[in-house]
């Protein structure tokens, strides 16, 4: 087990944005975050980065209680986060942005230019990434491609958890089934990988392990053979209320 939370709670004053949430992260596995607008994913995945500290319960890296201090800390304990806008420019060659603040140097500190096409390109192909050519603009590729970019990214620079914001929340169905199967892909190649979303479908295809977060709190944490599909688009999306809502718009 890479990482783990264990009744981890954090607040902003008097809101509480989360308390007592446990989750686990197995290298080769995804473990799915689901929760509605202001359920707490993203000030979990903010503690899993190092962007915020948590207030109670603990954070174990490698079995190792800990505490991160800043996104450079977890990015050395080897936990990258790919965010919604992918901290990309567009304007800038898919190769330029492979190595966006990481450049490869030759002597006399130079940037090594021929190491960083050859290296990106190789990169994409590994993964599977078929980008036309990669001194094209990142603005020119689709937002599934970008989001495949990214993913390389982090696994070039030796992420052993990736963590991934909303992958598929602004992408079209073809798109979206572009970005899970790079998700399936980090998998494969033995990385943990932390899946925020809240569409169910998305999660269920590539999903090992399911975290459902409610306003702060945990839903529970379920195994793929605990839960269907249709179980949990019920808790996702509050099926008592859904049940209540159809009763109440229901014609007489």
């Amino acid at each position: 087990m890479i990482l783990q939370t264990q009744g981890i709670g954090k607040s902003f004053g008097s809101v509480l944005a989360l308390r007592e949430v446990s989750m686990s992260v197995t290298a080769g596995q995804v473990t799915c975050v689901l929760g509605d607008n202001g359920a707490g994913k993203s000030t979990l995945i903010k503690i899993l980065s190092g962007v915020h500290q948590h207030d109670s319960g603990s954070l174990l890296v490698d079995g190792q209680e800990t505490r991160l201090t800043s996104p450079r800390d977890a990015l050395d304990r080897g936990i990258a986060t790919v965010y919604q806008d992918l901290a990309m420019i567009p304007l800038m060659s898919v190769w330029r942005n492979f190595f966006l603040g990481s450049e490869p140097v030759k002597s006399l500190g130079r940037f090594d230019v021929a190491t960083a096409r050859r290296v990106a390109r190789d990169e994409l192909r590994a993964m599977g990434i078929d980008i036309r050519d990669v001194d094209q603009p990142v603005g020119t590729l689709s937002g599934g491609e970008r989001q495949s970019v990214a993913i390389a990214r982090a696994v070039h620079f030796g992420a052993r958890v990736l963590i991934l914001d909303e992958p598929t929340s602004a992408l079209g169905v073809k798109q979206a089934g572009v970005v899970l199967r790079y998700i399936a892909r980090a998998r494969d190649r033995g990385l943990g990988v932390v899946f925020i979303t809240h569409n169910p479908h998305h999660a269920y295809p590539v999903g090992d392990r399911f975290l459902l977060l409610n306003r702060g709190t945990s839903l529970g944490e379920y195994g793929k053979a605990d839960i269907s599909r249709q179980e949990l688009t019920a808790l996702m999306a509050g099926g008592a209320e859904l049940e209540q809502l159809e009763h109440e718009l229901t014609r007489e």
